[in-house]
């Protein structure tokens, strides 16, 4: 596999990666949302539950950061790839 196209995978990586990492960042977004704005009177009766929000935050938390870092090992591999080539 030449250059270019490893470079390609690695960006089609990055870009499967982000849509993973979505429900991540929209569970934390919720859980923020019912956690400091709604004050009990959120648009889903699940929103006002403390230990659902809790459960919400902590795993889109995580789910975030598992993309995270996963993104940023593709990049270092991808910025290795084009020094060693010198594109």
């Amino acid at each position: 596999m030449n250059t270019e196209d490893r470079i390609k995978e690695i960006d089609k990586k990055i870009r499967m990666q982000s849509l993973m990492d979505a429900p991540g960042s929209a569970m934390v977004g919720l859980g923020l949302y019912a956690k400091f704005a709604a004050d009990g009177d959120a648009f889903h009766p699940l929103l006002n539950d403390a230990t659902v929000v809790n459960a919400m935050l902590s795993v889109g938390a995580a789910i975030m950061i598992w993309g995270g870092y996963r993104i940023f090992a593709l990049y270092r591999e991808r910025r290795r790839i084009v020094n060693e080539v010198g594109f």
